[in-house]
């Protein structure tokens, strides 16, 4: 359980940034190159590497050099588990909240 947790972590600290996100919101199209996600934002490309590189790290990206082009794309995996996690949440609040509105429903 611990290492989902570390991995959770990684991905929430991935996507709390809004940077970042748009970066993954750029790669649901497919396949992108570190330049091509850069080239809208208001910053060198070396940070967008930098963006990039946390976006690996949480397991959220995967990069390969193809040629003198690194290419990004997304890991579908990591994002299922994460929305696992948030749906167990769910409907375990889902159910407190049934129970709570039959127990208040009750008098």
């Amino acid at each position: 359980m611990l290492d989902q947790v570390d991995e959770l972590d990684l991905v929430f600290h991935a996507l709390a940034d809004p940077t970042r996100r748009a970066m993954v919101e750029r790669m649901t199209s497919g396949p992108v190159s570190v330049s091509e996600l850069a080239r809208p934002l208001p910053m060198s490309l070396a940070a967008a590497l930098q963006h990039v590189q946390v976006l690996e790290a949480s397991g959220l990206v995967h990069t390969q050099k193809e040629g003198r082009v690194r290419m990004c794309r997304i890991e579908p995996k990591t994002l299922r588990n994460a929305e696992k996690w948030i749906l167990e949440r769910r409907a375990t609040w889902e159910a407190r909240l049934d129970r709570l509105d039959k127990l208040l429903g009750e008098d």
